[in-house]
């Protein structure tokens, strides 16, 4: 038994190696690109050079963590092909180790990167991406907050079942702690109008919106005023500027936090809810990326050698992420359940490799 460990390992070793190298490539490639995209739109802002390129490496792991399925593809298809060519397989083929044997090591090392990616990797590109963000608001767009308003203003909303608030700003400043000309609609239960608030500002502070020059009128439509008013609130300054954020810049472990503020306070969080449903689909996407990669390479001879290899390898990785995309614009739009959009393309190319790798086997 001891030779198969011996064997098991140098397999996971190659396997990983083939990754790791192909993985290399795309970031290289993919540093290159953000750079000079970076360089392209801070042409005329006078922007030190130091900056931008602080700011490509704030972005590289959010890039890598989206090419590091391909590169689990392609790095099978290397480390497969080696093996091929160098006579490995026929050697293991002759000792009796089948094709699922020999898929056995790559397999897990594909888990365990897919595991590692989610709980690890993606935590500390989600941080360096919101830096970034920060970064590209201040430098690139020129804005003080990196908020999304539009031209109406912002719009947020507070509360639970019991109590509502909709405040409504013109401007905001200082990342969403500070509001400028401000309305804040009440609600109780049942979504019954309870009153209204006009302000000329209000600052976010320990719990509450302290609101200056405030207006303040009950379901009469008779108003106060009040030089200072309190309005006590749940939002945080992290929680509001992350209501506009985009869900890359999340952490998987503060995903289903925030999932479950989002919906106690009335904010859609359907889209986040995908992308926690999708990491956690990405160990057996990963795996489905072995299957897809040995199909087409554990025999080369048979579909006509590297080029067209990877050729096919390259349109079956493109094939998933298309599909991928399809699902998950269906499951945002509600026509598919969320767990079924971000399980089916690692469902399906886990199906389809299985398939080809069985008919290569078995015949």
């Amino acid at each position: 038994m001891s030779w198969s460990w011996t064997l098991y390992r140098y397999l996971a070793l190659q396997y990983l190696m083939g990754i790791l190298l192909v993985f290399a490539t795309f970031l290289v490639l993919a540093y290159s690109i953000a750079l000079v995209d970076l360089l392209t739109h801070a042409q005329g802002k006078n922007i030190a050079t130091g900056v931008l390129i602080g700011m490509g490496f704030l972005q590289l792991p959010d890039l890598g963590r989206k090419l590091l399925p391909f590169a689990v593809l392609l790095g099978g298809v290397f480390a497969f092909m080696r093996l091929s060519r160098n006579q490995e397989l026929v050697a293991a083929r002759a000792a009796g180790v089948s094709a699922w044997d020999f898929l056995a090591p790559p397999l897990g090392v594909a888990v365990l990167l897919g595991v590692f990616t989610v709980v690890a990797f993606t935590p500390f590109s989600a941080m360096l991406l919101s830096r970034f963000t920060s970064m590209e608001a201040q430098y690139i767009r020129g804005e003080a907050s990196q908020l999304a308003v539009s031209v109406n203003g912002l719009w947020l909303r507070q509360g639970d079942r019991q109590h509502q608030s909709v405040i409504h700003a013109l401007r905001v400043s200082d990342q969403g702690v500070r509001l400028d000309d401000v309305i804040v609609f009440l609600y109780g239960a049942d979504d019954s109008f309870e009153g209204r608030i006009d302000a000329l500002s209000a600052n976010l502070k320990n719990g509450a919106w302290h609101l200056k020059n405030a207006w303040v009128s009950g379901p009469d439509g008779r108003p106060q005023h009040h030089a200072n008013y309190s309005l006590p609130t749940t939002l945080t300054p992290e929680r509001i500027q992350e209501s506009f954020a985009s869900p890359d810049t999340l952490s998987f472990w503060d995903l289903p936090g925030f999932i479950q503020a989002a919906r106690a306070a009335g904010f859609s969080a359907v889209r986040y809810q995908l992308y926690l449903y999708t990491l956690l689909a990405l160990p057996a996407l990963f795996a489905a990326m072995v299957f897809m990669s040995a199909s087409f390479s554990l025999r080369p001879a048979r579909v006509g050698g590297i080029s067209k290899v990877i050729l096919y390898s390259a349109l079956a990785g493109f094939g998933v992420y298309f599909f991928s995309d399809l699902t998950q614009a269906l499951g945002q739009s509600g026509a598919l359940p969320m767990p079924l959009a971000a399980t089916a393309p690692a469902a399906a190319a886990i199906l389809i490799g299985m398939t080809l790798v069985f008919h290569q086997e078995d015949g």
